[in-house]
């Protein structure tokens, strides 16, 4: 997973850059297990203090269906410390902060930009919000309509519908909840305080936190802060005594057609990917392969997209522990919406041929997805989050150590994922479609179905 510098990538080829582990990351574990990460960046008198927590949608039975993100709204609200949202807002503006939180399918963080001034009072503001939340009733039944409206927007949106479809199929309907972040309107609409305190007890202790500190600070003055700061926060149980299952295999090829009020076609097709725990080198090479593959000189660009069959074309990798999904879409006419799926299919076909991927492209590959890196770390702020984002997902060691697996990928690694999580494999396809054009030709499930066979 992720994001694409193309134009500066050609300028670096022959320039070493530089080594992860030569990265101003320092970590300690405090003795109630609490992580501890600095990353020191003195160019501005600012730091971001941030915890991330091992939570999100794939700690989700139904019953519990965006909750996580619920409990983020309710993070920066009254605590024992600071007893209204009044209050809260004044002391926001006391400290200068900027502050927010986002939830995502297997971290969700909390964070404040302050003043170097600021920031041991910063520090007590994020540890009252994490240890001693109120969630009074009055406030639980304010925020669900500010959680519901994002589910509205999200529901606006005919990719929302799109997803939502295929996601479903090919993570099964018992397994969806832990893929959902913006969870199940119902239970949005009737949660109780019961089972935020339930969250909170359960994933909100220290030896399933991070606390990351990043921006004009040294690891000492971190570390000091830290344990005068959160030392005697008490150890939890283990969350994760009992896994979280992975999502069950796709057994068999699926398909979906969705209805809604769209321009064009959007044509999708699914697979399960890699585990970053069980076959971390695999998600290197689904990174390059994206990167690989978005370049419009590229055969597979070329194929779908200069062809005439596509206005445009996406193939993606989303890193995570319990099965990250590889997705293509692209995006065509009525008429051609089976002969973009039947070619997007014989194009998955050809990346089992070590020569699909040039040494030239997979070289550019490597330097754009390094310095797409280089660029996420000039920022204090977007370094911490990043960083928050591998040690919850993948660990430290991972972020660290990845532009070295990345530089070790061949082109037979490429064939080989290919072969091992694509070709051949079981898939969910989906189509996005206005009403009218699919009465127009007739598209049904069964006709992506039938691609399959002819394969």
């Amino acid at each position: 997973m992720r994001s694409r510098t193309w134009g500066l990538a050609a300028l670096l080829v022959a320039s070493p850059l530089a080594a992860q582990d030569e990265l101003p990351i320092r970590a300690t574990t405090l003795d109630n297990g609490l992580e501890v990460i600095v990353i020191e960046n003195h160019a501005v008198p600012l730091v971001t203090i941030e915890l991330d927590v091992k939570n999100g949608a794939y700690t989700e039975t139904p019953e519990y269906d965006g909750l996580s993100h619920l409990y983020e709204h309710m993070f920066f609200k009254a605590n024992r410390t600071i007893p209204s949202q009044e209050e809260y807002l004044e002391r926001v503006n006391e400290l200068g902060a900027v502050w927010n939180g986002t939830t995502s399918t297997e971290r969700v963080n909390y964070y404040i930009t302050v003043g170097v001034d600021s920031l041991e009072a910063g520090l007590q503001f994020m540890e009252d919000a994490i240890r001693f939340p109120l969630f009074e009733q009055a406030e639980l039944e304010r925020e669900r309509p500010v959680v519901l409206g994002e589910y509205d927007r999200n529901e606006s949106n005919p990719f929302f519908h799109l997803g939502r479809a295929t996601d479903t199929l090919l993570w099964s309907p018992e397994y969806y909840s832990h893929k959902n972040v913006i969870g199940n309107r119902e239970v949005l609409s009737t949660t109780t305080q019961d089972k935020m305190r339930t969250i909170q007890q359960r994933f909100y202790v220290p030896n399933n936190t991070a606390l990351i500190l990043s921006g004009d600070i040294t690891a000492e003055r971190g570390f000091e802060l830290a344990r005068q700061v959160f030392d005697d926060w008490q150890r939890g149980e283990d969350p994760f005594a009992t896994p979280i299952a992975d999502p069950p295999p796709l057994t068999e090829p699926k398909a979906v057609v969705v209805e809604q009020p769209v321009n064009t076609v959007t044509v999708s097709v699914n697979w399960q990917g890699p585990s970053v725990t069980t076959d971390p080198k695999s998600t290197y090479v689904a990174d390059l392969l994206a990167t690989a593959l978005g370049n419009p000189t590229s055969k597979f660009y070329k194929a779908l997209v200069e062809s005439g069959l596509a206005f445009g074309v996406n193939f993606s990798y989303f890193t995570q522990m319990h099965v990250g999904p590889i997705a293509i879409q692209a995006q065509t006419t009525p008429d051609k919406a089976l002969e973009l799926h039947r070619a997007i299919l014989a194009e998955v076909d050809k990346l089992g041929d070590s020569g699909y991927v040039t040494p030239e492209e997979l070289a550019a590959a490597k330097v754009e997805v390094e310095v797409a890196q280089i660029y996420g770390r000039e920022q204090a702020s977007s370094f911490a989050h990043t960083v928050g984002f591998w040690w919850a997902v993948s660990g430290l060691d991972y972020y660290l150590g990845y532009v070295a697996g990345m530089q070790a990928v061949t082109h037979d690694d490429i064939a080989e994922f290919a072969r091992t999580y694509m070709i051949g494999k079981p898939h969910v396809s989906g189509a996005l479609i206005d009403p009218e054009s699919r009465a127009a030709i007739d598209l049904t499930a069964s006709d992506l179905l039938a691609q399959e066979v002819v394969q």
